[in-house]
C-alpha cells in the first residue's frame, strides 16, 4: 500500500555529480503483485487524479482516482517543459536553429539590457535547457515579481546573473520561457501555432489553454493545460524513437539522445538533467521524466518499453511534502508488476 511520507522523506539526497542517474528510490524490494492490485493501492494518495500504464504501446491500465475523470485536463506545470525542449529540436531539425552551441544574444538583441553584462554572450541554446545559463532564478520566490513585470523576456535578461553559463543548475522557468521567444522568433508563428503545426500527425496529442506573456509569448514550461491521453502520447512519441505508432516521424533520435544526456544534477533531488528531462533510476531500471509542480508526471521506461503518466491536483507542492517520492514509489511498483507479469 502507497502511504503519504512525512516531510523529513523529501530533504535532498546528497549526490555524486558524476553519477548519470541518482541513487535508485528507496524502497523495500518490488512485490510480485498485479498492476491492478498497486493501483488499488495508489487510492490512499489523496492529491492523485489519473495513472495511464502503457508497454510497446498497448494500454495497461488506466484509472481515475477521487472522483477525478480520466479525460479531465489538468495544468501539466514545468513538465511542459519536456514539451519545450522537443520543439527546439525540431526547429534544429528543421533548420530555424544551428544547434544547443548557438548563442541566444543575437536572436534575443532586442530584449537585451542597455549595458548586457559580458557574460550574456556565452549562453547557448543548451544552457537554457539544461537550466545552466547563469540567469537569475526566476523560479520560486522571485517567480511572483517576474511574471508581474511587464515585459517577461526582457525581466529575465536584466536581473544580475545568479552564476557562470555551463555551470551548475540553477533551475528557472525564465530559462524555458526564452526557449519559447526564440521559437517565436526563429519560427515566425506563436510557440502554440508551432507545436500545433509539428505535432499535428501525433494522434491523441493536443494543449488546451496555455498562458502568454504581454507581449503574446506563451509561457514556456509552465501553465500548459492538458489530458493525462495527451501527456501520454507525448510521453510515447519520446519512448518510440520520435515517431508516431504510423511511423511518421515528428524528433529525430539524436534528439531524444540528446535530450537524455545528463548535463547536470538537481542540487534539491540529486536527480541527473539533461534537455528538458530528468533521469533517475527507480525500481531498478534507468527512467527519464518530465515533472510539474504539484506531481504532473510523465516517466519513459526504455528497458521495459513502458510509459506511464500521473496527473494529480496542481495547487499543492510535492516534492518538500514527500509526495513527488511516493509517485517515483509507485512508479516502482508498476514497473515490478509489469516486469512479474
Amino acid at each position: 500500500m502507497i502511504t503519504r511520507r512525512t516531510a523529513l522523506a523529501s530533504i535532498p539526497l546528497l549526490f555524486a555529480s558524476t553519477r548519470l542517474f541518482a541513487q535508485d528510490v528507496p524502497q523495500a524490494p518490488p512485490r510480485t503483485e498485479s498492476l491492478r492490485s498497486v493501483l488499488d493501492g495508489a487510492n490512499a494518495l489523496e492529491p492523485l487524479k489519473v495513472v495511464l500504464v502503457s508497454r510497446e504501446g498497448e494500454m495497461l491500465a488506466e484509472r481515475a482516482f477521487n472522483g477525478r475523470a480520466i479525460d479531465g485536463s489538468t495544468n501539466i506545470k514545468s513538465a511542459s517543459k519536456s514539451i519545450i525542449s522537443a520543439m527546439v529540436g525540431i526547429a534544429i531539425d528543421k533548420g530555424l536553429l544551428q544547434g544547443p552551441d548557438q548563442k541566444i544574444a543575437p536572436i534575443l538583441a532586442r530584449d537585451l539590457p542597455r549595458n548586457p553584462d559580458p557574460r550574456m554572450n556565452d549562453i547557448t541554446i543548451g544552457n537554457l535547457l539544461s537550466m545552466q545559463a547563469g540567469l537569475a532564478r526566476m523560479s520560486g520566490p522571485n517567480y511572483g515579481r517576474w511574471v508581474a513585470s511587464p515585459n517577461w523576456v526582457r525581466f529575465a535578461l536584466s536581473e544580475p546573473f545568479d552564476g557562470e553559463p555551463g555551470g551548475q543548475m540553477l533551475y528557472s522557468t525564465a530559462s524555458t520561457h526564452l526557449l519559447s521567444a526564440i521559437l517565436t522568433r526563429v519560427g515566425g508563428k506563436s510557440t502554440l501555432a508551432l507545436a500545433r503545426e509539428w505535432f499535428e500527425p501525433l494522434e491523441g496529442f493536443r494543449i488546451g489553454s496555455w498562458d502568454r506573456d504581454r507581449q503574446g509569448i506563451y509561457l514556456g514550461g509552465n501553465q500548459m493545460a492538458m489530458t493525462a491521453g495527451s501527456l501520454l502520447a507525448f510521453g510515447e512519441l519520446y519512448r518510440n524513437g520520435g515517431t508516431t505508432k504510423e511511423g511518421v516521424r515528428i524528433i529525430s533520435e539524436d534528439w531524444i539522445r540528446q535530450s537524455w544526456t545528463q548535463r547536470t544534477n538537481s542540487r534539491f533531488s540529486g536527480d541527473g538533467y539533461g534537455y528538458g528531462w530528468f533521469l533517475r533510476r527507480i525500481g531498478g531500471e534507468d527512467v527519464r521524466f518530465g515533472w510539474g509542480y504539484g506531481g504532473q508526471m510523465v516517466y519513459v521506461v526504455p528497458s521495459l518499453g513502458l510509459t506511464v503518466v500521473m496527473t494529480s491536483d496542481e495547487g499543492a507542492p510535492s516534492a518538500r511534502t514527500g509526495y513527488r517520492d511516493d509517485l517515483h514509489a509507485l512508479l516502482a511498483e508498476i514497473i515490478g508488476a509489469v516486469r512479474s507479469a
